[in-house]
């Protein structure tokens, strides 16, 4: 267990060591341990955490609240739209000013080509630890998440030869960001396990995401794919993953992404789909999501969803990544 993790930013999982991961699931289990029991745990008395939203969000907001209030401490709730962020703030302003008022700056914003960058300025002027809520290249907290609930599904000990297969699929909601995807195939190469990464031409993760997933395989002794047939997605897997992107290395444009995203609309996971995949094979998804276009409610609603257990350890992770680094 790593103890040195005090005043760490936590922007991508790709940044951390496999220690340091493997402490934050030990923390986020002992913790949601201690939930079930009712025991307290007020390890961050009297710090505050704030939250600056570029983008809506429910789980990600409620989960981040409601871990500070349980860990003791406070966490303020910042709009960019209501405050001067939205006319005139920089991000040096707010890691400097901010990171003096608080003992942590929690972020999501995930505008194309500005989100990831904005969080690093920040970080680079603030003297406390910067959180990634989310950005147009990463979400480290919905990725450790979902590590946890798979870890607790096929055990702790060793993942390695478990195939998950992280596909895009149809949504007309609105242009998803990529960020889980290029998590999820950073993260679970470097646990040895067999990555599938499905999708259309259009809809390709960047260059240097897949570059280091493919590393991470090759020194983790797992493997990592890249297929165009959604079915062929499925086979065998032990994880299915489908989720919604949007095509913004093909085009920056929403309505030709959009567009293109129309000539795939049978790429949506319904029970014979999963039923390609493993019997014990379970669904996982970072919600919302688009009912019965991107996902049937007999399989998000069904007995091998998991998206419910993949949300909780939302709050379990977050919790325990903070307090590591806040104290």
């Amino acid at each position: 267990m790593q103890t040195h993790l005090a005043g760490r930013d936590m922007i991508t999982t790709q940044e951390w060591t496999r220690d340091e991961i493997d402490t934050v699931l030990e923390v986020a289990y002992d913790f949601k341990r201690k939930r079930a029991l009712g025991e307290p745990h007020a390890v961050l008395r009297d710090k505050v955490l704030a939250m600056l939203f570029f983008f809506s969000s429910t789980r990600t907001r409620v989960s981040f609240e409601a871990g500070m209030a349980q860990l003791g401490g406070h966490a303020q709730f910042i709009d960019h739209r209501s405050t001067q962020i939205s006319h005139g703030d920089t991000a040096k302003e707010i890691g400097e000013i901010i990171g003096r008022y608080t003992d942590g700056i929690a972020i999501r914003q995930c505008d194309w080509g500005v989100g990831n960058q904005y969080i690093r300025d920040v970080a680079e002027a603030s003297r406390v630890p910067v959180l990634n809520m989310q950005c147009d290249v990463y979400h480290p907290f919905q990725i450790l998440a979902d590590l946890m609930t798979i870890q607790e599904y096929f055990g702790r000990e060793s993942l390695k030869g478990k195939t998950i297969n992280v596909s895009w699929a149809y949504a007309s909601s609105y242009q998803k960001p990529m960020s889980v995807p290029q998590s999820l195939i950073l993260l679970m190469t470097r646990y040895g396990m067999n990555v599938r990464l499905t999708h259309p031409p259009e809809f390709k993760l960047m260059d240097d995401i897949v570059e280091q997933a493919r590393e991470n395989a090759r020194k983790h002794g797992g493997s990592f794919e890249i297929l165009d047939d959604f079915d062929a997605g499925f086979k065998d897997a032990d994880i299915v993953y489908p989720k919604s992107w949007g095509a913004m290395l093909t085009t920056t444009d929403p309505a030709e992404s959009a567009a293109i995203a129309s000539n795939y609309t049978d790429w949506i996971t319904d029970e014979r789909r999963m039923a390609l995949a493993k019997e014990h094979a379970i669904y996982m998804h970072c919600l919302p999501a688009d009912r019965n276009i991107e996902v049937t409610d007999a399989v998000l609603d069904g007995p091998q969803s998991i998206v419910y257990d993949e949300a909780e350890n939302r709050l379990h992770v977050q919790k325990a990544v903070m307090a590591l680094t806040m104290r």
